[in-house]
């Protein structure tokens, strides 16, 4: 199954090495890992995906929560949350058949020179696997990139 963690870790050098090492020690390999710094700069949001045993990755999380540089961690998997994956890609085809990608799927335009351009695309990682599929049928795919998820949970609904 796939699990979507959360954790705030203090902003400093080796925190992130020390939960990937964690992780990585008990054989899982990490799918998407996402970090950078909030709205304090000594804390930094970490979100990463993985897949494996429900059981099995709540002992890792209760680990995790036991290292000195973890300060909240949660399993977003099961909780309401919203998450996001930038891509950018260069893409040889004609301008038209690309604008048409775009118009369709709400991406954007960065650049364009000649018959190659270079487009963003933020969704969910099954829409952004959607529209590189598109994009594929558009013309060819130089080359891509892709963030990772950044993940955070929905606001609790009061009433």
């Amino acid at each position: 199954m796939r699990h979507t963690i959360s954790m705030l870790l203090q902003n400093e050098a080796g925190a992130l090495a020390r939960v990937a090492g964690l992780f990585a020690s008990r054989g899982y390999n990490i799918e998407s890992l996402t970090v950078a710094a909030t709205h304090d700069e000594d804390v930094s949001r970490l979100t990463l995906v993985i897949f494996g045993d429900d059981m099995v990755i709540e002992q890792i999380i209760k680990q995790s929560a036991k290292l000195v540089d973890v300060i909240e961690i949660g399993e977003l998997t099961r909780k309401a949350h919203v998450e996001r994956e930038l891509l950018v890609a260069r893409v040889d085809a004609a301008g038209d058949t690309v604008d048409a990608c775009l118009a369709r799927f709400g991406g954007r335009l960065l650049q364009r020179e000649g018959d190659q351009s270079v487009v963003e695309f933020t969704g969910r990682a099954d829409e952004v696997d959607t529209f590189l599929d598109a994009l594929g049928l558009a013309g060819e795919i130089a080359d891509h990139a892709r963030s990772g998820i950044a993940a955070i949970e929905r606001p609790l609904i009061t009433a």
